[in-house]
């Protein structure tokens, strides 16, 4: 079955793909093995020289890299454009640190000389989500790139057409031997490619079934794994913090994509003493928010990336109602052309309820009301998922100390929840394990041998 990429503000078919086949996939392996060998023969330094012309190609391209996001998957264009300048970015960064990260570490021991080196794995499987096409490629690839692996990219199918972008840009700036191919392939694959003694490593961005089936096909060959999966997020407002600033940070975290982000703010838990006076903040801004065309530079909210994925949002929404939950704003399909989802707040969410419990991928925000500071950090700790979260208060020695009782990888005062090339990036429990990004995330792919001479 060939691949779609299909205009979900129009329902227009952009491409198609065909699979490939088993032969395909072979010489890709083969192709990825070869790659690996020159790539950890060039100095760090060369490898950065092409992550430094891969940042110049984002940046002057970006407004063309935008586009191209935005008609697969429907992101507003701007954040599109956002998202290809911020790859930018961390391509820079590692080829700005990759040689200190990555140089030999001296240990002091008994010995003449002893060292922890850092040397890539080799091949590394990048199953990659269409949420953020461009990023989670680069989030990864990046350091991985730096650190001397080769890459095979099995993107989500919607996106083929940033897949195809992403290997030509990277061989244009001079990874020109197949350091990074596109793969084809569907899930029921994935499992062959695992087990191929040429793969050495898996990366995937994307759901808690899919990572778990992912671990456990790589445990079986004993073969190493980082999970970022998906989150519900607590964005704590304390009966203390910047109301007005709480709420705007609030809708843009919880909004920008079109909703569609692990690390979105997803369950507003809020003091009580606050919780009508915030709440009529942010359904204000929600209602502020332009739904239109993604190509236009003014629209805040696209259409959702599939049909099927708004449907399951629609469908959540209506089950939340049915827990007792009221939406104050939005809760239902848009009568236009494409996948919208109108823009939704819904208050009077309580724990054990859907709103609560379930990850709700897309447009809309839960409004949790806490007894106190205490009661907020507990709600925020009674899930599953443990990707980020926020605390927002005046009294920043009280958020640090919130922010260091959420159960999350990222804890944030003050701030949306974030990725940023320079502190390490990931999550706990369902939200998966390992981590990308810093030092941290460079040296998930790499082998760190002790050198001892006697």
């Amino acid at each position: 079955m060939a691949f779609v990429s299909r205009n979900p503000a129009t329902g227009e078919v952009l491409e198609r793909y065909d699979p490939h086949p088993d032969d395909a996939v072979d010489v890709r392996l083969d192709r990825a093995t070869s790659a690996f060998e020159t790539q950890r023969a060039r100095a760090v330094g060369e490898r950065a020289r092409r992550l430094q012309r891969a940042a110049d190609l984002l940046e002057n391209r970006a407004r063309e890299y935008g586009r191209l996001m935005t008609r697969e998957m429907g992101k507003p264009v701007t954040q599109a454009e956002g998202e290809a300048e911020k790859c930018a970015w961390v391509c820079r960064y590692y080829a700005e640190h990759a040689a200190d990260f990555l140089a030999d570490e001296p240990v002091e021991t008994s010995a003449q000389k002893s060292v922890v080196a850092y040397e890539p794995l080799g091949p590394v499987l990048a199953i990659m989500p269409w949420n953020y096409p461009f990023w989670q490629v680069f989030r990864f690839g990046a350091p991985a790139l730096a650190a001397g692996n080769s890459i095979l990219l099995k993107h989500a199918p919607n996106v083929t057409g940033c897949a195809h972008a992403i290997a030509d840009l990277l061989a244009e700036a001079g990874f020109t031997d197949h350091e990074l191919q596109v793969l084809r392939i569907g899930e029921d694959t994935v499992a062959d490619v695992l087990a191929d003694r040429r793969m050495r490593a898996a990366t995937l961005t994307g759901s808690v079934g899919a990572g778990k089936a992912v671990a456990q096909q790589a445990a079986a060959h004993v073969k190493p794994t980082v999970l970022e999966l998906g989150g519900s997020d607590p964005f704590i407002v304390c009966d203390d913090a910047d109301l007005d600033r709480a709420a705007s940070v609030g809708c843009t975290a919880r909004m920008q994509n079109n909703g569609q982000s692990c690390i979105a703010a997803k369950r507003f838990i809020v003091d009580q003493a606050v919780a009508d006076a915030f709440t009529d903040r942010l359904i204000e801004e929600v209602e502020a928010l332009t739904v239109g065309d993604p190509m236009d530079d003014h629209t805040d909210i696209g259409p959702m990336a599939r049909p099927d994925l708004r449907d399951t949002v629609h469908d959540q929404v209506e089950r939340a109602i049915g827990d007792g939950a009221v939406a104050a704003v939005g809760g239902h399909t848009l009568e236009r052309d494409g996948v919208y989802y109108a823009p939704t707040v819904l208050t009077n969410v309580e724990s054990g309820t859907v709103a609560f419990e379930e990850e709700i991928f897309g447009p809309v925000a839960s409004v949790v009301v806490a007894d106190d500071a205490e009661h907020a950090v507990t709600l925020a700790n009674d899930t599953r998922f443990g990707l980020g979260g926020s605390v927002f208060t005046e009294d920043r020695e009280k958020g640090e100390r919130m922010a260091r009782a959420l159960e999350v990888g990222c804890a944030f005062v003050n701030e949306m929840t974030k990725s940023d090339p320079r502190v390490p990036f990931g999550g706990i429990k369902d939200s998966g394990y390992g981590r990308e990004l810093s030092h941290h995330g460079l040296r998930e792919f790499v082998n760190a041998k002790t050198i001892w001479v006697e």
